[in-house]
């Protein structure tokens, strides 16, 4: 197979540089975000607070043409808060659907486990149809359609877990670590040049070039010895050694979401075709969030993650 890297093209390799400046040490974070823009998927992060979970959505809403939105949850939002409401024009008797900040093209929803369950409900539809159902009409949201949500897992008071229905919905959950020394050090530099500099413009990458990214994404080639790869990896979940940790294995939707980003990574390293090493690199977040563990393994301390990360290591690539 030839390896030649291609250039990424101007745009989306603009986009990555505007978030690099933006976020110190986060380089899976941005990799992760571009893939579900680019793929068209939903992310879910999730750290301690401070680590930028919410710098990072408005630097990537900054920098890419269309509407934002910011929902900050609580636990006494409702739906409508979301969605829109009908509201009554008393000048002519009538009822007029008023959108919600559903309605964007980049929605942060942060601090989603502190949602209660109707709320979070009200995703399921907007996030796997892309469409919002008021009364008795149906309306489509716009395109291209991104939720990125957060949540913190420290607390747990006033916090509502996400049931695992809605977890699957989510194309990937990236769970970040606190910094190390050298890291932290470069996020006091940053933070003290920005208080003292003027914020410096930030180039938009357009909608048709995104949609051209994402068209150039679909084409990106996966093998059908990597797509065996992908299926034996999820089925590993369900069987062999490890499934005795599983009480629920990652459904098919694993393995759509494993090659949907597998071929987004590929585009941003310059390439036409998927390699194992995309796979692999992405399988904890396509696939941890999709697994729920029996209770003799959480008992044991286990983690999904932790799962996953036996199972690549049991599973031949190729």
């Amino acid at each position: 197979m030839d390896t030649k890297q291609e250039p990424v093209p101007e745009g989306v390799a603009a986009l990555h540089h505007a978030l690099a400046l933006g976020l110190v040490g986060h380089q899976d974070l941005i990799e992760r975000l571009l893939i579900a823009l680019l793929a068209g998927g939903h992310l879910l992060i999730e750290g301690p607070p401070g680590l930028a979970k919410t710098r990072a959505v408005k630097c990537l809403s900054d920098a890419v043409e269309g509407s934002f939105a910011r929902i900050q949850c609580t636990p006494d939002l409702m739906p409508a808060d979301l969605t829109g409401t009908p509201v009554y024009r008393p000048q002519d008797g009538s009822f007029e659907f008023v959108p919600g900040p559903i309605f964007h093209n980049l929605v942060l929803v942060d601090e989603i486990n502190r949602a209660p369950p109707k709320v979070q409900s009200a995703l399921l539809e907007a996030m796997a149809e892309h469409q919002v159902t008021a009364g008795n009409a149906t309306y489509p949201l716009p395109d291209p359609f991104l939720v990125v949500a957060t949540q913190n897992p420290i607390e747990h008071d006033g916090t509502f877990p996400l049931p695992e229905a809605q977890l699957d919905r989510f194309l990937l959950h990236v769970v970040l670590e606190l910094p190390d020394a050298h890291m932290e050090r470069e996020i006091l530099d940053l933070v003290e040049a920005e208080s003292q500099h003027a914020p410096v413009p930030t180039e938009h990458i357009t909608l048709e070039a995104l949609a051209e990214a994402r068209r150039a994404v679909q084409a990106v080639h996966v093998a059908p010895e990597l797509r065996d790869y992908i299926v034996r990896l999820v089925l590993a979940t369900r069987e062999g050694d490890t499934a005795a940790d599983v009480e629920h294995a990652a459904s098919p939707r694993g393995s759509l979401a494993l090659a949907a980003t597998a071929r987004a990574r590929a585009y941003l390293q310059g390439r036409d075709y998927a390699l194992p090493e995309d796979v692999a690199r992405l399988a904890p977040d396509a696939l941890a969030h999709r697994i729920v563990l029996s209770w003799r393994a959480v008992a044991e301390g286990r983690r999904s993650r932790d799962v996953v990360a036996d199972i690549l290591q049991q599973v031949d690539p190729l």
